[in-house]
């Protein structure tokens, strides 16, 4: 988890949540996952370089594969806490489950889910709720 950005982020319990969805995937516990929390002029950089979109969005992933020493690097998951505040205050609810939703997004999406077609995103989004809940009931 790298933070780079100003607004305040319970960095502990996104990086539980980032270990959450790999063991809840089944994922090698050597598996390698980075975290990044960026400004809205950074993420809108990378967006527009890897993407093509010139605007901040609220999260991106970046897939790697086996380094030469056969270890699982999983890829990067950046995320702009700000824009992610703008959208929670858009649907109605806090910023921490807004980044929790987003964390679990783009960690799903370096694990092979999609969303570009209605049944693909039916079931990332039924999978994204089940480890969400999974999630908050193994913290009570």
């Amino acid at each position: 988890m790298a933070n780079e950005q100003d607004l305040e982020v319970d960095e502990a319990h996104l990086s539980a949540l980032a270990r959450h969805v790999l063991r809840e995937e089944d994922v090698d516990d050597a598996a390698e996952l980075s975290v990044l929390l960026v400004t809205r002029g950074h993420i809108r950089r990378l967006n527009a370089r890897f993407a093509g979109d010139d605007y901040a969005t609220d999260v991106l992933s970046f897939p790697m594969m086996e380094d030469e020493d056969n270890a699982l690097l999983l890829g990067d998951v950046v995320i702009c806490p700000d824009v992610a505040s703008s959208n929670a205050a858009k649907v109605g609810h806090d910023v921490a489950a807004e980044l929790e939703t987003l964390l679990v997004h783009g960690t799903l999406h370096l694990l092979g889910y999609d969303h570009d077609e209605e049944e693909e995103k039916a079931r990332m989004d039924a999978r994204q709720r089940e480890i969400l809940t999974a999630f908050h009931a193994s913290a009570s």
